[in-house]
């Protein structure tokens, strides 16, 4: 056998077409590089909860990176968990709060939200300035489904939340549909010490520990393993794939994802609508 390689893919834009499906092409080549001893693993900034119905979907049982690597899971064990501190939340939350924001919260019990979250959204969307792009974005559906909806926890007041000591922060999603609100927000994040800042689409802002991004995620998987990172390989679509790319032995950029990101990987597949991910796979590791 060539060598042993661990390949980490990422969910929405990437192993999801633009019909949120995984083809059969892309489990097929997945299930064929398993066969051959490498090890394929999810890592998105997805809950695990969703990464694991989506997989069983198409029969795949992958070990997995949630909430953007925050969360490391690999044969039924949580390997790693890395959370904002209690001073960093209380910092994210009262900036999310002072912008009246639409936002959720990660967390170790699931994902949480203010009540009045599609209030927010719908003040945001009626205001006149938000740019038309956003609302044509791929991702605009998925990420403003109203979390009710989604059968998340809702509270009254971010106090409520910042109280409870069971509570682990993980990541914030934010939603920032006003541009103007958006740069506001970002400085006000941006002082706030040893937090990673990334997005996965132009209208929102995901922000977790520094030590909480894929390019961790990755580094626990493979030491988990016992893979050097020169045998990994990262394949991904959206700027909060980068940290991923950097770490991973060879990157490669889905053919659908923005310049910024085709620029930081080594290499471009096919889009996700193209089987990318097989196309990927096949053709840097595989034929190795």
């Amino acid at each position: 056998m060539s060598v042993r390689k661990l390949i980490a893919i990422d969910f929405d834009g990437t192993i999801l077409n633009s019909h949120n499906e995984i083809s059969e092409e892309n489990v097929r080549v997945i299930k064929k590089a398993m066969q051959q001893g490498h090890i394929v693993m999810i890592l998105t900034g997805r809950q695990p909860e969703s990464i694991r119905e989506e997989m069983a979907k198409y029969g795949l049982d992958l070990p997995f990176g949630a909430n953007n690597g925050t969360e490391v899971y690999a044969e039924g064990k949580l390997l790693e968990q890395t959370s904002l501190t209690h001073s960093q939340n209380q910092k994210v939350a009262f900036a999310v709060e002072e912008e009246n924001v639409p936002y959720k919260i990660s967390t170790n019990m699931g994902v949480f939200a203010p009540k009045n979250w599609s209030e927010r959204l719908e003040k945001v969307l009626s205001s006149g300035r938000v740019p038309q792009e956003y609302l044509k974005d791929v991702n605009f559906k998925k990420m403003t489904q109203p979390p009710e909806k989604l059968g998340q926890t809702m509270f009254e007041r971010i106090e409520e939340f910042l109280e409870r000591k069971d509570l682990i922060a993980l990541k914030y999603l934010i939603l920032a549909f006003d541009p103007e609100q958006k740069s506001r927000l970002l400085r006000k994040l941006a002082s706030i010490e040893e937090i990673t800042i990334t997005h996965s689409a132009p209208f929102n802002i995901e922000v977790m520990n520094r030590n909480g991004n894929k390019g961790n995620g990755l580094k626990v998987m493979a030491n988990y393993y016992r893979i050097p990172l020169e045998n990994t390989v990262a394949i991904g679509d959206e700027a909060n794939d980068i940290a991923m790319f950097k770490t991973a032995g060879l990157a490669i950029a889905m053919g659908n994802a923005p310049e910024e990101v085709r620029k930081a990987g080594d290499a471009v597949t096919l889009s996700n609508d193209e089987n990318g991910v097989a196309y990927a796979i096949e053709n840097f590791v595989l034929k190795d």
